[in-house]
């Protein structure tokens, strides 16, 4: 299969770990390890990766400089995707010896008069207390938003159009080359009068650009990983249960919290109905399993897809894609 694999954020660096070089580089290798067993099995793998935590620091370190050193979000969104695509690409091509491995740094469209520009919603940096993050909003102009139970900026996050690189990512798949591209939702960019790009001051949601992606390349399956092992229902509560089994319109009628999970549930349902494929979202220690369809939560993006044959006792179809399907 052809598939598109998205590294959540906290896939890449586990919760509560302080951002540091070291901490980075054990989780990508952590992802790495999962990421190469997709390949070794015969996928052809195209990789894509949050960059929340790292771009909001980056942003940090620019603001402590010089008055006149600081970058804009576009600029800054780069940075991190050459910083983690550099190292995923390491610690890949270590365990993939026989095969090539590229990053691509990718610009993605987005309208100039989406409505995400007035109204700031992507958390990135570090987590504040309350208290912080209201006095950190004033000294520095910044939008704050709770984040669970801690508080971080967050910066607008308009809806992906096109990926402007599709057509360079296509040629090196073709060519067997295991892509890493349009890594924290890919740099931001609008089209000015006459065609040309420039950047915008934003961060786009890699799960909705991944699915953007995996629908310009055709992918067989949109594989969105995480530290959680499927979408719950009733999550955080007594009555939770993982749902195995969904198909793009029931999900969709299901009551999700917004954030992360919410945002997966929108890219995997929006997928697998526009293009009648698969969407997938689980732990990343599970991709393999998951691409299998023995872990994670499918949303079929056809009735056919939906009664995958489950392995006896692990899982349970959802009888005409009609239903969820817990895990008993």
């Amino acid at each position: 299969m052809r598939i598109v694999a998205a590294l959540g954020g906290n896939a890449l660096l586990r919760r509560g770990e302080p951002l540091t070089a070291q901490n980075q580089r054990a989780s990508i290798r952590r992802a790495a390890a999962a990421l190469a067993q997709l390949v070794e099995a015969g996928h052809s793998l195209i990789i894509t990766h949050g960059n929340g935590p790292q771009v909001g620091l980056l942003a940090l370190q620019a603001a402590a400089g010089p008055a006149d050193g600081a970058y804009p979000l576009d600029v800054l969104g780069a940075e991190s995707e050459g910083m983690i695509g550099y190292l995923i690409e390491q610690e890949l091509s270590a365990l993939l010896r026989t095969r090539l491995v590229a990053t691509l740094l990718t610009q993605v469209k987005v309208a100039t008069d989406d409505p995400a520009f007035a109204r700031p919603t992507k958390p990135i940096g570090p987590v504040y207390d309350e208290a912080t993050a209201h006095r950190l909003a004033r000294e520095r102009g910044w939008h704050v938003a709770p984040d669970g139970k801690a508080w971080r900026r967050v910066v607008p996050s308009p809806r992906p159009i096109a990926i402007m690189e599709a057509q360079v990512i296509a040629l090196l798949v073709k060519f067997d080359v295991v892509v890493i591209c349009t890594g924290g939702g890919g740099i931001p960019v609008a089209e000015q009068l006459g065609g040309s790009l420039c950047g915008v001051e934003a961060v786009i949601d890699k799960d909705h650009a991944s699915a953007l992606l995996a629908r310009q390349l055709d992918a067989d399956l949109l594989l969105l990983l995480t530290d959680v092992e499927a979408v719950f229902q009733d999550f955080g509560t007594p009555a939770a249960r993982p749902i195995r089994r969904a198909n793009p319109s029931t999900l969709a009628a299901g009551a999700f919290p917004e954030g992360s999970m919410g945002l997966k549930i929108a890219a995997a349902a929006a997928f697998a109905a526009e293009t009648g494929r698969s969407a997938a979202i689980g732990r990343l220690e599970d991709a393999l399993a998951i691409a299998c369809g023995e872990q994670g939560t499918w949303i079929a993006g056809s009735e056919n897809d939906a009664l995958v044959t489950p392995i006896p006792g692990r899982l349970e179809p959802d009888h005409g894609g009609a239903m969820w399907a817990p895990l008993k």
